[in-house]
């Protein structure tokens, strides 16, 4: 099961507001290490791997990454490129899914607990 990654801030925030979803956001992006991630990039290309870190400029680096192209064949990927480290720049990305361990993990950013 895959879980679509999703960011939305509060509409209105005071300091109090704004500091709380910070914390939330941070905490969801920490339970995120380690996890397999496919990232779809604005060229087309897919990237699949252990998701490591990321930065304010929301690039992200992926571990044991491998590529596939897009195919014109659509029954088709073909070979994956093993590429190992790999960093998308944050500008490139498109969507990004994360495998999830069980239901619980399916929450968004922006959900309440």
């Amino acid at each position: 099961m895959a879980t679509m990654i999703e960011e939305n801030g509060p509409s209105t925030h005071g300091q109090g507001e704004l500091s709380s979803y910070s914390s939330r956001a941070r905490q969801k992006l920490e339970s995120l290490l380690n996890k397999n991630m496919r990232i779809r990039m604005t060229d087309g290309r897919t990237l699949v791997g252990l998701f490591l870190c990321t930065d304010r400029d929301c690039n992200v680096i992926l571990g044991s990454a491998q590529e596939f192209l897009k195919s014109s064949d659509s029954f088709s990927q073909g070979e994956p490129r093993v590429l190992g480290l790999a960093m998308i720049p944050g500008h490139h990305v498109v969507s990004i899914e994360v495998e999830s361990d069980s239901l619980a993990d399916t929450q968004g950013f922006g959900s309440s607990h």
